[in-house]
């Protein structure tokens, strides 16, 4: 059985020596295979991972590969596995770790920086230098799981202690694969302000950033939330997170609706989140002058953006990455405290050997899919709405 020595392990945890785990091929192949447990180095935990959501990202890796960059290039053939919105429970302890004890439940953000770059001493680890310099030596550059490094489309994973963020017991393992979404849109509203109460914030896109960034921007105490979109269920599912207003951009404009909700004037933030060609100009048009504007979403392609506008109205525009300075540490304690129900936007489930059926309902939006979730044991039904 598995005891690597210098490592921490129990009885009650018992390890195999192989686990199941998906590895990409070509792109958009995945095949099950088994692979060797890892081993936790010097402030590392092996995580027995219970349940993984799907998130837009890894369809973007699994397909076209960018943004994962595995030995220097591009993810395929390289016996490498995805995924990185894992929660789990921490079974094994590396070198000097006494932050956390075997048994407990964690959830898990994705970045841990190499903790010597620039960026990383400023506490933005999403953004360091040394991003995917790291396969193959943890212990130099910055290591990112299911990106850089191997993801959690499996039953085992090595997590950096900065990476982890303890749940609730009485948070089930489906909500718990939600905190890196919310633990994003955080990110966003952090940069965007930080304390916001009072201030109007658009969302626009009602994805799963969208939708739980809606909740987390009224528990932040803003005022009003509005929401854009096109599909109306989705919108209502805005409106029990917490908008004030919804506006379904097929029946009105969406920069008209906001003036309209705001008598006139523009929002004071928005966080887009739509990855629309031409969303970062509306935004601007949504926006008061000295507003701020969050880019959440990756463009599929170069667009012409109205610079002008933005100088003249002196519009402040930021991009994030992930779920940075400790973001989900932050919506870990809004979702404990019931601030807003994330449960709402996980629609599916699936077991882990059902992971190409569960990419296909994620990918093509099967019956609406908002958040898909993979468990790893127990009985699964092949869907399950959420509650």
């Amino acid at each position: 059985m598995y005891a690597p020595p210098g490592v921490k392990t129990s009885k009650d945890f018992p390890i195999p020596d192989e686990q199941k785990a998906w590895v990409l091929g070509d792109p958009g192949r995945l095949t099950l295979t088994k692979k060797a447990i890892p081993v936790p180095g010097k402030a590392e935990v092996l995580v027995r991972i219970d349940a993984i959501a799907i998130c837009a990202t890894d369809l973007e890796v699994i397909y076209h590969g960018p943004p994962a960059l595995i030995e220097g290039g591009l993810p395929f053939n390289k016996n490498w596995t995805p995924g990185h919105e894992y929660m789990g429970t921490v079974v094994a302890l590396g070198t000097g770790v006494d932050e956390f004890s075997i048994g407990d439940r964690i959830t898990v953000e994705i970045h841990a920086g190499c903790g010597q770059c620039k960026r990383c001493r400023e506490g933005m680890y999403t953004s360091c230098h040394n991003y995917g310099k790291n396969y193959g030596d943890v212990n130099k550059g910055h290591r990112a799981n299911g990106f850089t490094s191997d993801g959690g489309f499996c039953e085992y994973a090595i997590n950096n202690i900065n990476t982890m963020v303890k749940v609730a017991d009485d948070m089930s393992d489906e909500e718990a694969t939600l905190v890196v979404t919310a633990g994003t849109a955080m990110y966003g509203l952090t940069e965007l302000g930080g304390l916001i109460a009072g201030e109007s914030v658009v969302v626009t896109g009602p994805g799963p950033i969208g939708l739980l960034g809606v909740g987390v921007a009224k528990a932040m105490g803003a005022n009003p939330v509005i929401l854009t979109g096109t599909r109306d269920n989705r919108l209502a599912i805005g409106k029990k997170l917490g908008a004030d207003h919804v506006i379904n951009v097929k029946n009105e404009n969406a920069v008209e609706g906001v003036k309209r909700i705001l008598g006139g004037k523009g929002a004071d933030y928005v966080l887009e989140c739509s990855a629309a060609p031409n969303a970062l100009n509306e935004a601007m048009l949504m926006c008061n002058r000295g507003a701020k504007i969050c880019l959440a979403a990756f463009p599929h392609g170069s667009v012409p953006v109205d610079v002008a506008n933005i100088v003249r109205n002196n519009i402040y525009v930021y991009g994030i990455r992930g779920e940075g300075k400790s973001a989900t540490h932050r919506a870990q304690a809004f979702m404990e405290q019931k601030r807003f129900d994330a449960r709402l936007i996980h629609t599916h489930t699936f077991a882990l050997d059902d992971l190409p059926e569960a990419i296909r309902y994620a990918k093509d939006r099967v019956e609406d899919a908002i958040k898909v979730v993979v468990k790893m044991r127990g009985s699964v039904a092949k869907k399950m709405a959420a509650e």
